[in-house]
């Protein structure tokens, strides 16, 4: 079923919605030059920071697919575990940024994700430029997306129920927050409601980042199975200059790879950038 315009936020260049709906629906009407930001601070787009702050590219995949090995295989990648997975076995890398803390010798990884991959995906077939922030990297992010002249619609992940619903995510709305606040998009026409919703959000918690994301669900969750130290990586406001962009179906560092100019579609060049 085709979202609604006004559920589209097409009346503006800054816009925000939730999970892989609301990529889908922001992203109906895309145009040449759209930028999508994906944001899934606990902990996709965190790990994609810090593997990107280490040189290390990274391909996302879809969660649990047979097909990952082969798939990192072709690409000369290290394949990432899952987050439990890894502290069970012993190390290696996997969804969990610490797991990349002090790693070398890797250049690429293969990382599945159950939701900043598929909105990944979503975004970038519908043609879009598909980047990646956190906390992190927000201003980074920000910065490079205000000197874009294209509408920027930002996603933030959220997580599941068991029924496999969307919870929204206190942390994702943040990290969105930060992003848009970043882009100067507190006021104006061309902010949607539901971004300056996300930037009075990021506002209030701004000073107090390490305790409410300890405090919120998502925190508590890990903290209790004992990734204290993913939310405290999370946690670092603004301490990586990283852009990643999805190039082919590579996360890359946009200092190595500019912006698009306007008219460029996503589309070709991906299928440029494709191996």
């Amino acid at each position: 079923m085709t979202a609604h315009a006004e559920h589209r936020q097409a009346a503006y260049r800054r816009r925000l919605d939730w999970g892989v709906a609301g990529a889908r629906a922001l992203v109906a009407d895309a145009g040449p030059g759209d930028v999508a930001v994906v944001v899934d601070v606990l902990s996709f787009t965190t790990t994609l920071s810090v593997a990107l702050d280490r040189g290390i590219a990274v391909h996302p995949y879809p969660w649990a697919a047979a097909g990952a090995p082969a798939y990192a295989a072709e690409r000369g990648a290290v394949l990432a575990r899952g987050r439990r997975a890894g502290l069970a076995e012993g190390g290696g890398v996997s969804l969990s940024p610490a797991s990349f803390e002090g790693v070398s010798g890797i250049d690429a990884v293969v990382l599945p994700s159950p939701n900043g991959s598929a909105i990944s995906f979503a975004l970038r077939d519908a043609g879009l430029t598909v980047v990646g922030a956190c906390l992190c990297n927000a201003t980074a992010v920000g910065r490079w997306l205000a000197g874009i002249d294209s509408r920027v619609s930002v996603v933030a992940a959220g997580e599941r129920w068991p029924d496999g619903s969307l919870r929204p995510a206190a942390e994702d709305l943040w990290g969105a927050g930060a992003v848009l606040h970043a882009m100067g998009s507190e006021a104006g026409g061309d902010a949607s409601p539901e971004s300056r919703v996300a930037v009075a959000a990021f506002g209030a918690v701004r000073s107090e980042l390490g305790t409410v994301l300890v405090e919120c669900a998502s925190g508590r969750e890990l903290v209790a199975a004992g990734f204290a130290r993913d939310v405290e990586i999370a946690a670092a406001y603004d301490v990586s200059e990283v852009v990643p962009v999805l190039r082919g179906d590579a996360f890359v560092d946009a200092a190595e790879h500019p912006p698009r100019s306007p008219g460029t579609s996503s589309r070709g060049a991906r299928q440029r950038d494709e191996p």
